[in-house]
């Protein structure tokens, strides 16, 4: 054997680990945007009122449970660690107070978010046809956001029991039954907007009841208590409030998008849509390694093992970058079809077709960004993160005015793409990659 050969068996064994968390949860990761997908299609076909009536719903229910996914970005380490150091039983239980967190944040927000919805939708700009649909959106989605959060944090338990497969076989049952629910609601039924909302309502619930049906067995079978831990899930909370702030960010940096989008007309927030749609999935599909990088890096800190979380973080970087350059030349070589498949109206379809070029020349900053950020989330760094996201949105928020104010010549959904596709997206990019320049965002044990 040369000395090349162990090093080449070590790469595979990496590729190998990787891989097994990645591709399943691919499949999983990209269930959720395609939810916001088919309802996007079955309703574009209805009508550019209704199109940016779901833009203007879907952002605000999206914002909502986005800043909640430490729900499963705070379980998957948490979970992990436990794992590599061979405690199932504290595993379960750190599972176990992510889900009754979840349980809990989600009833309160959905009786607020009802009562919210058409403050909201008028605060973002939204106005007459628009925001009556945008309003409907919000309101009928509000009876799922329990279950939403309570499947965020349940996939975050099996992540972190090295288990991404099983998340992947009920998003895509989920994702199936949805299809064909919200059609009949919304053209069957004549439930237009509400319809779409009320079939992601009931296919969630479906599909945390099933969580619970996997995980409450496996928790008896450990002998571990049912009843959660009131410190533990403050200490869950705890941990998570870092990675809410970083999540807040963004979602800030997003609706800001929004409002510059609407305040520019139909066309433009309805060809916005369309392109931040096909955005959500492409960074979904690029989170897969993400996943894995919080699963696997969590798991070897919790084995006081370094050098491996070094190999893995390279490995995955670099695939990361060069998943960006596929998916990029994918979707460039498609941007002049793909707004077919969403709507009728010739303006739109113009706009977003410019919107996709940008999308995808960023693409490659993408899975540097989503790589990096789930190296740090599974090392536990929320801090660093949280603080990193709020530099990106300082940096972020000159670049969103000039593409909304600015007497430039131009689309206005190319200013505002490069503002936010390029822009925003390399802030991103250099506040994470100065992060791991050295060791200070491992914790060991």
């Amino acid at each position: 054997m040369t000395a090349s050969e162990p090093r080449a068996q070590t790469h595979r064994g990496l590729g190998r680990s990787i891989l097994a968390l990645a591709v399943p949860a691919l499949g999983a990761l990209i269930a959720e945007p395609l939810f916001l997908a088919a309802d996007t299609a079955i309703i574009g076909h209805l009508g550019v009122a209704e199109l940016a009536g779901i833009g203007l719903g879907a952002t605000i229910v999206t914002t909502a449970v986005g800043l909640l996914i430490f729900l499963a970005y705070s379980t998957t380490p948490a979970v992990a660690r436990h794992i590599g150091a061979g405690r199932l039983p504290q595993a379960l239980a750190a599972g176990r107070d992510g889900v009754a967190l979840a349980l809990g944040l989600g009833i309160v927000l959905a009786l607020a978010g009802w009562l919210a919805a058409p403050a909201i939708v008028s605060a973002m700009g939204g106005t007459g046809d628009v925001a009556r649909f945008g309003v409907d959106y919000v309101r009928f989605s509000m009876p799922g956001l329990p279950a939403m959060l309570l499947v965020l944090a349940a996939t975050g338990v099996l992540r972190g029991m090295q288990d991404t497969k099983t998340p992947l076989y009920v998003a895509a049952a989920g994702f199936g039954v949805n299809i064909l629910l919200n059609f009949a609601l919304v053209y069957g039924a004549g439930l237009s907007v509400a319809g779409s909302a009320i079939g992601t309502s009931i296919v969630q619930w479906a599909m945390a009841l099933v969580y619970l049906r996997i995980l409450v067995p496996r928790a008896r079978a450990a002998a571990v208590p049912l009843r959660p831990s009131g410190r533990g899930v403050v200490a869950m909370a705890h941990v998570g409030s870092w990675l809410m702030l970083r999540t807040l960010s963004l979602r800030i940096a997003i609706l800001a998008t929004v409002w510059v989008a609407t305040s520019q007309g139909a066309v433009t927030l309805a060809g916005h849509q369309l392109v931040f749609t096909l955005f959500t999935f492409l960074a979904f599909a690029l989170d897969a390694l993400a996943i894995a990088a919080q699963a696997l890096i969590g798991k070897e800190l919790g084995a006081a093992n370094p050098a491996r979380a070094h190999a893995l973080t390279r490995t995955m970087t670099r695939w990361g970058i060069l998943f960006g350059v596929f998916t990029g030349a994918v979707l460039a070589a498609a941007a002049p079809w793909l707004p077919y498949l969403f709507t009728q109206d010739d303006d739109v379809r113009a706009a977003a077709t410019i919107g996709l070029w940008v999308l995808a020349a960023s693409q490659p900053v993408c899975g540097l960004v989503f790589v990096l950020d789930g190296v740090l989330i599974g090392a536990g760094d929320a801090k660093y993160l949280a603080l990193a996201g709020l530099v990106a949105f300082v940096l972020y928020a000159p670049l969103l005015a000039v593409a909304a104010w600015s007497e430039v010549p131009g689309e206005p959904i190319l200013k505002l793409w490069l503002a936010f596709g390029v822009g925003y997206l390399v802030a991103r990019a250099l506040t994470l990659t100065w992060r791991i320049r050295n060791d200070a965002w491992m914790r060991l044990g």
